[in-house]
């Protein structure tokens, strides 16, 4: 089988766009995202001994004696290895749980097939060739339900996090007053607004059935999975393994949740100029080119009548798509 010129020419002339700017992206990404400098940085933290207990971990390792220490760091270590092996490939299952929906794995696979027909049936009522719609109805199926699952994940997420830090200090307030962690666990569950309160419910009844306080928070961990909420397991095994105040862990963790969004607020409201900037530079060649076609349909056409103007719209679109890419690198910034 042999190909035309004309396909050659295109393979070549975007295989050699995508590897200039794969290239230029290796090169330059790390100087204009900045992340040279932070992994410097990070190695001269790393280098000193007392540097690397940051964070949560300081919280409970400062300021204690040796064997305290010692027997903390030995909890902390058991828990990361026993999180390490916990790590798995996310199930459907599991993607429909952290989207807060109640519905069985074959009821989205029905919603699914349901998406791809409609996205078919709209393809080809827009008049395009059989194949295309094929590809469409396959997307469809396939990508549709699952990007919705993950902005309603995303969602969720968002919520938690706002009602998160307010929970740990009703907790808190309950230990200090004297209550046990299950009866102070229950105001949360009563108290709070979804998500937080359903999470907690959840587990207050996992213990009626026999399912231990620390593995509850495990199985809230894996149906939101928050560094927060991870802060959280942290706490309750190391209360577990050394004993301990535990309100005065819970009141550090929540200072560390509340600076956690502080830090995350300040970030987003820096990177909105980035992101406007991006965003107009992103749209500027599409807006200028569909008043183009508005104004003068005619002074474009060389670009979609030709084989000259197909292929430079082809390695415009790779170019484009390259340098996207590389803006969102950029402003995208994760705490």
């Amino acid at each position: 089988m042999e190909f035309s010129p004309f396909l050659v020419q295109i393979a070549f002339m975007v295989l050699a766009a995508l590897a200039v700017g794969g290239i230029v992206a290796a090169i330059f990404l790390p100087q204009l995202t900045g992340q040279a400098d932070i992994s410097k940085r990070v190695s001269a933290l790393s280098s000193d001994g007392h540097a690397k207990k940051t964070g949560l971990r300081a919280h409970f390792t400062e300021g204690k004696d040796e064997k305290r220490r010692g027997q903390i760091q030995e909890s902390l270590d058991k828990f990361e290895k026993k999180q390490e092996k916990k790590k798995k490939k996310v199930t459907l299952k599991v993607m429909i749980q952290r989207a807060g929906l109640d519905m069985p794995v074959r009821a989205f696979w029905l919603y699914s097939v349901g998406a791809g027909i409609a996205a078919g049936i709209v393809a080809l009522i827009a008049g395009v060739v059989p194949i295309v719609a094929v590809g469409a109805a396959i997307a469809g199926g396939l990508g549709l339900p699952r990007w919705f699952l993950k902005i309603l994940t995303k969602r969720r997420q968002e919520n938690f996090l706002r009602l998160f830090a307010d929970a740990i200090d009703v907790m808190v307030r309950g230990l200090k007053a004297g209550l046990p962690v299950n009866e102070a666990m229950k105001v949360i569950a009563t108290e709070m607004d979804a998500p937080v309160g359903p999470e907690f419910t959840e587990i207050v009844q996992g213990q009626r059935v026999g399912i231990t306080l620390e593995q509850g928070v495990e199985r809230m961990m894996d149906r939101i999975p928050l560094s927060e909420v991870n802060f959280l397991a942290i706490v309750m095994a190391i209360q577990k393994s050394t004993g301990g105040n535990l309100a005065e862990a819970l009141e550090n963790l929540s200072t560390v949740l509340r600076d956690r969004k502080k830090m995350k607020a300040k970030v987003q409201a820096i990177s909105q100029e980035a992101k406007a900037s991006a965003a107009i530079i992103g749209s500027l060649p599409f807006a200028i080119g569909g008043g183009m076609m508005v104004l003068n349909p005619e002074y474009l056409n060389p670009l979609f009548d030709t084989e000259r103007g197909n292929i430079m719209l082809m390695v415009a679109g790779g170019w484009m798509g390259i340098g996207i890419l590389i803006m969102r690198k950029m402003i995208n910034f994760k705490i």
